[in-house]
């Protein structure tokens, strides 16, 4: 987890090509980069989330100025792992300037909530005191900015215990999450990855049965589809099995977790899929852009929102 953590802080971030409507400091950013080719507010169909700093090169280090810049490409989304750490007067500034952008909070991390020296597969008192704690905190941090879900690890696997009883001790952790956080109208999502095989959540059917025994609307699945290709591929067929336990979604394609079409995944095809199943049951998702770019500086920006266009581009 703080392998993860670590890789966020220096490779993700927000915002995307400088469009028409901009404020002084993003017309400027425009005049003197010469490099944006695209003209006019994209219309993306889905609600696309970037990170703080995945676009500085061009919008410049202020969070709330990355915000306008964000919204100025046709972004509608943002996530920030770390928004737990930030300064309380700066949560509620970013959740202020969200609702008058129109655009929605997505994921934050639930700081604490399970790594390797802290797994709730161990059904240890102290370390389920300190998942319970963030989940109150975090509840707090949502108010301020406006969150409606929050990112949890469960943590590494308790190896001296049998699998199934690592299980019901984090399916007991989560029900004590999920009741501090459904009557505040939050939800976590459960996220499996690939980083290590020492996770203890590791695929989307068994994160979905861990769903399923929590019974919880304040407990859903993160579908992080660079990490599930890893994990167990066959992409659009597990989104259809998980699909009612499945409450967010994560980008990043594979090999090198970087925007879509620098992989093997075909956005294309999965990204049709899911708009076109979300139409029908009338649901909606955040799709957290958790990657980096493959390339540097304001040309990887460039070509990052290219691909974004590309992949964005199927018929509905």
């Amino acid at each position: 987890m703080t392998h993860r953590r670590d890789f966020l802080k220096t490779a993700l971030g927000a915002s995307g090509l400088a469009l028409t409507g901009l404020s002084g400091a993003q017309a400027s950013v425009r005049a003197t980069s010469g490099t944006l080719p695209i003209v006019g507010k994209n219309k993306f169909k889905l609600d696309y989330a970037p990170h703080f700093g995945m676009f500085e090169n061009s919008a410049g280090k202020d969070l709330i100025d990355q915000l306008k810049y964000m919204a100025d490409q046709g972004f509608t989304a943002i996530e920030d792992n770390g928004m737990m750490g930030r300064e309380p007067a700066m949560q509620e500034k970013i959740g202020k300037e969200l609702d008058r952008l129109g655009m929605k909070m997505g994921v934050f991390v639930v700081d604490k909530g399970g790594n390797g020296q802290n797994t709730l597969a161990a059904n240890k008192k102290e370390h389920l005191d300190i998942f319970l704690n963030g989940c109150r905190r975090a509840v707090e941090t949502a108010k301020r900015c406006n969150a409606k879900f929050m990112t949890v690890v469960p943590g590494d696997f308790e190896r001296n215990l049998p699998i199934g009883i690592q299980t019901g001790h984090v399916i007991d952790a989560l029900r004590r999450g999920s009741e501090i956080l459904a009557p505040a109208g939050l939800t976590m999502v459960l996220e499996p990855l690939s980083d290590t095989p020492n996770l203890f959540l590791r695929t989307s059917d068994q994160t979905y049965e861990i769903c399923r025994a929590v019974n919880s609307p304040a407990c859903k699945i993160l579908f992080d589809i660079y990490h599930m290709q890893k994990n167990e591929g066959h992409i659009i067929p597990h989104i259809n099995w998980a699909w009612d336990e499945i409450g967010y979604f994560q980008i990043g394609d594979n090999p090198g977790r970087n925007e879509p079409t620098t992989g093997e995944i075909n956005y294309k095809n999965i990204f049709k899929h899911i708009y076109d199943k979300a139409k029908a049951s009338n649901r909606s998702f955040i799709f957290g852009m958790e990657h980096g770019k493959s390339i540097a500086g304001k040309d990887g920006e460039t070509a990052l929102i290219k691909a974004y266009v590309e992949s964005d581009s199927f018929a509905v």
